[in-house]
């Protein structure tokens, strides 16, 4: 079985989106006057986290839009009344600090350029395509991609077949000639598998393992390894790395 495609998920894959939403708040606490309000950064971030989800999981079901979702995220936030444009300045104001703390991991670059020239590279995200090709374009990634599909534009998000085949269909490859490389083990690595692509996992401890005995994901703690595993014919009788 020959892999002639790498598909990437980027928060916390490509991307270390953990730090920077760590040090972005910390940072935009800070300038607001905000620390004492929560405790402490670890607890504000938590709480930030938790609110994202909640307003994330109303966008992905149709029940907002991006937009929106974003003014709430604030406004639950910050536990107060706030206008459009007040909702939105502050959220701005976070993403100025969010961004000054954006980086790659290191392991990204020396994968990409060594899988450069034996397969084509795209991106599929739980996103925007207005978030995450600036995030790509920023951190000097976008051109390495020949699309970028987002859950935002596609009407579907991982771990949803549709979401991987669209990928696929994109690159007018069948699903079995693709791998898809995520950090999380359920959204990005049984939903890849199950959609039929060679599903790899990467491990950088942002996720807690799941088990699974449905599908078989190959798990790696370094993109190094990626190179020899797509290079490879491991469809087929490799076991789950899960449990």
């Amino acid at each position: 079985m020959t892999i002639r495609a790498v598909v990437w998920d980027v928060d916390d894959t490509l991307f270390d989106y953990t730090t920077a939403d760590r040090e972005g708040m910390r940072a935009h606490l800070a300038a607001e006057g905000l620390l004492a309000v929560y405790g402490t950064p670890e607890q504000a971030l938590l709480r930030w986290r938790e609110i994202t989800d909640v307003q994330w999981a109303r966008f992905a079901a149709g029940e907002v839009d991006f937009v929106t979702q974003r003014r709430d995220r604030t406004r639950v936030f910050l536990d107060r009344e706030l206008t459009d444009g007040e909702a939105d300045a502050w959220f701005e104001r976070y993403l100025s600090h969010y961004e000054a703390s954006w980086s790659l991991f290191p392991d990204v670059l020396p994968a990409l350029e060594t899988l450069a020239a034996s397969h084509r590279h795209a991106v599929l995200s739980n996103s925007s395509l207005t978030v995450q090709e600036h995030k790509l374009r920023t951190l000097g990634l976008l051109d390495r991609f020949e699309a970028v599909l987002c859950a935002a534009e596609l009407g579907v998000s991982k771990p949803e077949a549709g979401a991987f085949l669209a990928a696929c269909e994109a690159l007018h490859l069948p699903p079995r000639e693709v791998a898809y490389v995520g950090d999380h083990p359920e959204i990005d690595g049984r939903g890849a598998a199950e959609a039929g692509l060679l599903s790899v996992w990467i491990d950088r401890g942002t996720t807690p393992a799941q088990a699974t005995e449905e599908a078989v994901v190959h798990r790696i703690s370094t993109l190094a390894e990626l190179p020899a595993l797509v290079g490879a014919d491991t469809r087929f009788g490799a076991p789950s790395t899960f449990g």
